[in-house]
């Protein structure tokens, strides 16, 4: 299955991590375990994986091709949005070699446009 991964940079893996996992786990199965600093997410278009490292997240998702822009974007939108103050920045690379989405806080955005 194709799979699609981002390395953020942070102070704070744990809290967004855990964090992300309790919000997007309303919605959808998912689960934190806080002694592997990992969590797991089922949405019906595919999975995610968010592992808290020392100084950075790993964030993963697997599904069919067609539906990795979606996984990405939700995971990556709302991380970026919890990360605002630290100006997270989600920036997925498949496997496959392709460059994938790029989540970022929008008033970054406006303001590199301007």
């Amino acid at each position: 299955m194709p799979r699609s991964e981002a390395r953020v940079i942070t102070d704070r893996p744990h809290r967004y991590a855990k964090q992300l996992a309790a919000h997007l786990g309303r919605k959808v199965e998912g689960s934190w375990d806080e002694q592997t600093g990992q969590a797991s997410l089922t949405f019906s278009a595919g999975t995610a994986t968010v592992n808290a490292e020392p100084g950075l997240l790993l964030l993963a998702v697997e599904g069919e091709a067609d539906d990795l822009d979606r996984l990405e974007d939700v995971v990556g939108r709302h991380l970026v949005r919890f990360g605002a103050k630290d100006e997270l920045v989600a920036e997925w690379h498949r496997d496959n070699g392709s460059p994938g989405t790029v989540q970022r806080n929008d008033a970054e955005e406006a303001a590199s446009a301007g």
